[in-house]
């Protein structure tokens, strides 16, 4: 039973009913979250706002060398539509679209999101791979297929078994980024605007890369860019003692619902791998100023950014590298020929070619134009 004795879908409905009204004042979700981190472990205000200041955002990669259908770690990760066994786990996790925790090997406990419906299964596929081959921090996702031991049939829903083995087709695997949170609190995250704390040893470059990182997040359409969604991350080898940090990294940790158009919801019809939406959503919302579209979202931080001139030539250089093969590797994984074209869910799905076009025309929206200096 969920929250005061309710079932669980019926808890999480209520629980974002209450967030959403809350959302302006800063709510993010229930559930796991937002409580406090174990002595020694959290950031004081001033801890973080000092990791901000000299965060990086970005980290070169060889873009044409990269293989976008093998992704980010191979040794440790999953191929296209692999039947993968894990062990189900109990864990109470957060959000609002089906997941649940499986152990794929002793030690090894993964996330996994399920099912045709949930758009994140997609989306966050395609997303993060976009961003690992940019060199935009992002964790790594994994489209498979699951037979979990011991797991009910609709494990966010419900209890209920129909055998010793239940199986989620299409599924994805989710492999936080390696590194500690850098925290006040559990998945207190960033927000956007803080982007804009830069060190007064940051070269120019520091600008460019966050502005690049926002017109980015417009691009993909992050639509539910709230403060949660985003993680300070410590990386494993400049990590100094329980909180410091030699070398922090913004990331954006939970790009589920984008391509497809930001909303005023998040909703997923409209926000997650929807074809008509994402390619008829223009780059710029007001290309003379280089003001960037990216609509309203209730709980989010972002929205229509202004993007200076050495931000959008960076982000331009970047996907320029990218070629045709990768851009068609990269829709093939994500899976996008078994998502609807639409909101509406009527017609066949988009081709792999329908979206790669579209993604060139966008790319070109950037590279093309030229803003104010």
């Amino acid at each position: 039973m969920g929250r005061a004795g309710w079932p669980p879908a019926a808890a999480r409905r209520a629980a974002s009913v209450a967030c959403l009204g809350l959302a302006l004042s800063g709510c993010a979700h229930f559930g796991p979250g937002g409580g406090r981190l174990p002595p020694g472990q959290a950031l004081t205000p001033e801890e973080r706002r000092n990791a901000i200041l000299r965060a990086e955002v970005w980290s070169p990669t060889d873009i044409p060398s990269l293989d976008l259908k093998l992704g980010p770690d191979p040794e440790r990760g999953f191929s296209r539509d692999e039947w993968t066994t894990c062990e189900y786990r109990d864990r109470k996790l957060s959000g609002r679209t089906p997941k649940f925790a499986c152990e794929a090997r002793p030690g090894d406990e993964v996330k996994v999101k399920y099912g045709p419906r949930n758009g994140e299964v997609f989306g966050e596929v395609l997303a993060t791979r976009l961003f690992w081959a940019l060199g935009f921090a992002a964790d790594r996702m994994y489209p498979v297929r699951v037979r979990c031991r011991g797991c009910p049939t609709d494990p966010w829903h419900g209890r209920e078994k129909a055998g010793e083995v239940a199986e989620f087709d299409p599924a994805a695997i989710e492999r936080k980024l390696p590194g500690r949170a850098m925290e006040t609190r559990e998945n207190s995250g960033w927000k956007w605007s803080e982007l804009e704390l830069i060190g007064s040893g940051a070269g120019p470059e520091a600008r460019a890369r966050r502005d690049a990182l926002k017109l980015l997040a417009a691009f993909v359409q992050h639509t539910d860019n709230k403060a949660a969604q985003q993680r300070l991350l410590c990386p494993p080898a400049e990590q100094v003692g329980r909180t410091g940090c030699r070398r922090p990294v913004l990331m954006v940790s939970d790009l589920g619902r984008t391509f497809g158009s930001a909303n005023l919801l998040n909703a997923d019809a409209k926000s997650s791998v929807k074809f008509v939406r994402w390619s008829r959503t223009p780059v710029w919302k007001d290309p003379g100023r280089c003001v960037a579209q990216l609509g309203r979202s209730f709980t989010g931080t972002l929205r229509n950014p202004r993007i200076g001139e050495a931000g959008r030539a960076f982000l331009a250089g970047l996907l320029l590298q990218l070629s045709d093969a990768q851009i068609r590797d990269l829709f093939e994984i994500a899976r996008v020929e078994r998502r609807p074209r639409d909101a509406s869910e009527d017609g066949p799905p988009a081709s792999v070619d329908e979206w790669a076009a579209a993604f060139k025309r966008k790319r070109a929206a950037i590279a093309d134009h030229r803003c104010p200096q």
